[in-house]
C-alpha cells in the first residue's frame, strides 16, 4: 500500500467514527438500543482500524512536519497536543465502556460513557482537523 494514502484513510476512519458516535448517541437517547449497539460497535471497529493504519504509517514514515507559521502553527500544536493526550487517555475508557456494555452492567456503562463519549468524539473530530491542517491546507 502506498503510504501517502494512509493519512486520508485515517481521516476518513476518524470522521466515520465520529458520525457513528453521534448516531449512536441519538439512537440511545431515542431508546433505540439495538441501533445504538450497532453504531458504537462500528465506531469501535473504525477506531481500531484507524489505530492499526496510524501505527503502521508512523512506523514506516515517521512524523510529518507542520508547514504553517505564525498563529496557525500555535493553533495546530494546541489541537495536536490536546488530541494526542486525549487519544491516549480514551483507549482504556473505550475498552472499559464496551466491557461494561457487554456484561450488561447498564448503570455503570452509562456512568463511564458520559465521560468516554465526549472525549472520543473530540479525538475523532480533531483527528480530521489535524489531517486537514497538515495535508490539505496550503500555507
Amino acid at each position: 500500500m502506498d503510504l501517502k494514502l494512509i493519512p486520508a484513510i485515517d481521516a476518513a476512519l476518524n470522521g466515520t467514527a465520529g458520525c457513528l458516535l453521534a448516531l449512536g448517541y441519538v439512537a440511545v437517547k431515542n431508546k433505540r438500543v439495538g441501533l445504538h449497539r450497532l453504531c458504537m460497535g462500528l465506531a469501535v471497529l473504525c477506531s481500531a482500524v484507524f489505530l492499526g493504519f496510524y501505527l503502521y504509517y508512523h512506523f514506516h514514515h515517521g512524523s510529518t512536519k507542520f508547514p504553517g507559521q505564525g498563529p496557525v502553527r500555535t493553533l495546530y500544536f494546541t489541537i495536536l497536543i490536546s488530541h494526542t493526550i486525549l487519544a491516549a487517555a480514551v483507549l482504556p475508557l473505550i475498552l472499559r465502556t464496551v466491557y461494561l456494555a457487554l456484561r450488561d452492567e447498564v448503570e455503570k456503562h452509562k456512568k463511564i460513557a458520559r465521560v468516554t463519549f465526549p472525549i472520543w468524539m473530540y479525538v475523532s473530530v480533531t483527528g480530521v482537523v489535524i489531517y486537514w491542517m497538515l495535508y490539505q491546507v496550503k500555507y
